[in-house]
């Protein structure tokens, strides 16, 4: 019966994906991977329930199926993540196992009905050992797939640092648990039948109340901000615009504000790809056409914004929206702070927030707040966000850095 009730979800989590309005590319890879899962757990339903051998035609076709969902994973993670390759047509590379699979079956497919079904009821005679190249195959394909995923999320967790002053939300704590639980059930290959598709039943049910409810990541942009696109890998923003490879660098006999007019800065211009670079050596801003010059006023100009407006109290303040604030491109202010302030944008944010937090709470008239309260006037939208920036500036917890204010005052 569960079997029944897990293809019904996944059929209907099929379903209700389909009719979501302006679903993203990993709303439609999730869409597929639902349907493939669902006629996986139906095949194996008719194979419990021994319909199978009432209709010998549909013995095997599910044998590949194992080899689908690792490349299911990938793709799904790597469209969230906006780190889909260039060459989408390359991504069908990632089914070659499981087709050759299929293509090799052939030879079982055409056998008569009742030969099929012996070969069944005798533990695969005959094709031993393509039952086990097959696992073998499944079980390299899971681990190569979950390590693969999870690089891909950790790439993406440190690349969201220099594009949001914020984690929640976006960080896709999430998709590592459903990695983790992908993998699970791939060590559950050892067990019982029964055991393993019950913990796939458990997976659709997870997979898909989450990813339903995750919301776009990169898919909005400020109000009267340049739309910001690429189909670089690994793209932060939606793809959709080309990215102008022939952009020349810019004059720095031009006066840095003339440069960076939104007048004159096309949309392909104002493309920030953030590319995590971990090779020794390698310059992440070698082929920036951004000036000493202009770095310098640009950092000037940031750090009157800062003081002034005090932007930074926004909650969901982000790189692109800041840049078109100081009419500059966004890889040019996260150059700057990068090199200025030496730290991430996320980390320029938050210290700034913690800063705020300690010169408010320094204010007799602001004795009568909570320390979460203060916290949220100051930008954080979380306790947990909040504290981990607050002890990773001081070196202290808000209440021990309070205690300590009030024995100094007192002294």
């Amino acid at each position: 019966m569960i079997y029944i009730v897990g293809t019904s979800i996944a059929f209907f989590l099929s379903i209700l994906l389909l009719s979501k309005q302006r679903k993203t590319p990993a709303d439609k890879i999730l869409t597929c991977w639902l349907l493939v899962i669902a006629v996986h757990l139906l095949f194996y339903y008719l194979f419990f329930s021994g319909l199978s051998y009432r209709h010998p035609f549909l013995l095997g076709l599910d044998l590949p199926l194992p080899l689908v969902h690792g490349p299911m994973l990938y793709l799904y993670t790597a469209s969230l993540t906006n780190q889909l390759p260039v060459g989408k047509k390359l991504l069908f590379l990632h089914f070659i196992p499981a087709v050759a699979s299929w293509i090799y079956l052939v030879n079982f497919f055409i056998l008569p009905g009742s030969q099929k079904v012996f070969v069944f009821q005798n533990k695969g005679l005959g094709f031993e050992s393509f039952m086990w190249i097959n696992l073998v195959a499944i079980l390299i394909s899971g681990i190569a797939y979950i390590i693969t995923c999870l690089i891909l999320l950790k790439r993406h967790r440190r690349a969201i640092l220099d594009q949001f002053s914020y984690t929640e939300k976006i960080n896709l704590k999430w998709l590592q648990f459903l990695i983790y639980g992908i993998g699970f059930i791939w060590l559950l290959v050892f067990t019982p039948d029964e055991v393993l598709f019950t913990g796939v039943v458990l997976f659709v049910v997870i997979m898909g109340y989450f990813g339903i409810k995750q919301p776009g990541i990169f898919t909005t942009h400020p109000a009267n901000a340049p739309q910001i696109n690429s189909p670089v890998k690994p793209a932060l923003i939606d793809p959709g615009t080309t990215l102008n490879t022939n952009l020349v660098a810019p004059d720095p006999s031009m006066p840095a504000t003339e440069l960076i007019s939104p007048d004159a800065i096309s949309a392909e211009q104002t493309a920030m790809v953030v590319t995590p670079d971990d090779k020794a050596g390698k310059k992440k801003y070698s082929k920036s056409g951004l000036t000493a010059a202009m770095a310098q006023d640009l950092h000037d100009r940031l750090g009157k914004l800062m003081k002034t407006e005090k932007v930074y109290t926004e909650s969901e303040l982000s790189l692109a929206e800041l840049a078109n604030r100081l009419d500059t491109l966004p890889n040019y202010l996260s150059q700057v702070i990068n090199e200025k302030e030496g730290k991430t944008f996320y980390d320029y944010i938050n210290a700034l927030r913690i800063e705020e937090f300690k010169r408010m709470i320094s204010l007799p008239e602001n004795k009568r707040y909570t320390l979460l309260s203060l916290s949220y006037d100051c930008g954080f939208n979380s306790k947990s966000s909040f504290n981990k920036n607050f002890k990773k500036v001081t070196g202290q917890s808000p209440s021990e850095y309070l205690n300590n204010l009030q024995m100094e005052k007192a002294a």
